[in-house]
């Protein structure tokens, strides 16, 4: 009975651990819808790969010891100073929706389309605890849009409208509230006016701002994280269902399955081909986590080729069987130069790109 009572109490005991274990290798075609311009009605497989992240009890920290291809990850590895993990399900869908929107253009550019650039406002990605962002209810994807009327932009706006206040300074922050479904899907509200007083930054965060034109440390904050807020003007209107993925690790397969179905022929000559690793409006591909989890993924979903990040070609090699060829690259260019070596067509694109 004591045993029993003990095995029930680890089984209830969360501990700061989080594991990484092997998810899916999905098919990434099936889940993109394109309209405005020519596709193609052949689909290669590209497949994008996930991992399962769960908070563990000492029970399952245990359980998962015995097992093969886990990856143990302290909690306050996972977000930053002062910033609770319950944020992490929210940052992961932010991330991706950012991924798809950076796929989307990157894919655009690569077919030799232009995408008009403009900035909306300043994207929360991030709330300390405490702080007076999350005291006024402000929220991880919420957009800035305004300090006491005057327009934000961008993160510089926001900080050059922030950077000389003193702590406990009142200001009206037009704020647009980012609703995140169950499923991760993210829709912008109409802004609305939120009242903040402002709170003396950091030690952590003592470093000066990049921004031209601000000088020295700033005096006080609101307690968030922010990134620019960014409108594309694409040539066509693209959906990718990512329902209950997050994070930005898709990027690389869901540009070069837009690529495929915008251009004629197979990309991947046929093969089938797993990917992971982010992806930037440029082209650039990043580096990921649980490289060695996705691995095992892409093998079991029966992939032959698994592009990754160059910086992590010798983790997912040593996590590889002898029939999935690991190939690292840095760039779209380059994977698109790698898959036509293994038999793909270039990228011809159906509509003539403007």
């Amino acid at each position: 009975m004591v045993v029993l009572a003990a095995v029930i109490g680890l089984g209830r005991w969360n501990i700061s651990q989080y594991a990484l274990t092997p998810g899916q290798a999905t098919p990434v075609a099936p889940l993109v819808k394109i309209s405005g311009v020519g596709t193609d009605t052949h689909r290669d497989r590209i497949m994008l790969t996930d991992v399962y992240l769960q908070n563990l009890t000492a029970l399952q920290w245990l359980t998962l010891h015995l097992q093969s291809h886990v990856e143990f990850i302290p909690a306050d590895a996972l977000t930053s100073p002062g910033v609770p993990a319950d944020e992490l399900l929210a940052q992961g869908y932010l991330e991706m929706s950012d991924s798809k929107r950076a796929a989307e253009v990157a894919a655009f550019h690569a077919l030799g389309w232009t995408t008009p650039t403009s900035f909306t406002g300043a994207v929360v990605t991030s709330v300390n605890v405490p702080s007076a962002a999350r005291a006024a209810g402000i929220n991880v994807a919420d957009e800035i849009v305004s300090i006491n009327g005057v327009a934000v932009d961008s993160t510089c706006s926001l900080i050059k409208k922030v950077h000389a206040l003193m702590p406990g300074t009142v200001v009206h922050v037009g704020v647009a509230h980012a609703k995140i479904s169950a499923s991760g899907v993210i829709t912008i509200g109409v802004p609305r006016t939120r009242t903040i007083t402002t709170m003396a930054i950091p030690n952590y965060l003592s470093g000066p701002s990049s921004c031209a034109g601000v000088t020295g440390r700033s005096r006080s904050w609101f307690g968030v994280a922010v990134k620019d807020g960014l409108h594309f003007a694409l040539p066509a209107t693209v959906s990718i269902d990512t329902s209950n993925i997050g994070g930005p690790s898709a990027g690389l397969a869901m540009a070069l399955t837009l690529i495929d179905q915008l251009s004629r022929g197979s990309l991947t000559g046929h093969h089938v081909v797993a990917a992971t690793g982010t992806i930037d409006v440029h082209g650039s591909v990043g580096d990921v986590g649980g490289v060695a989890e996705k691995t095992v993924a892409a093998q079991r979903a029966g992939a032959t080729y698994f592009l990754v990040p160059q910086i992590e070609v010798a983790t997912a090699r040593a996590a590889a069987s002898p029939g999935l060829k690991v190939i690292g690259v840095t760039s779209l260019a380059q994977a698109l130069h790698d898959l036509r070596a293994i038999g793909g067509d270039a990228p011809r694109p159906f509509t003539t790109p403007h």
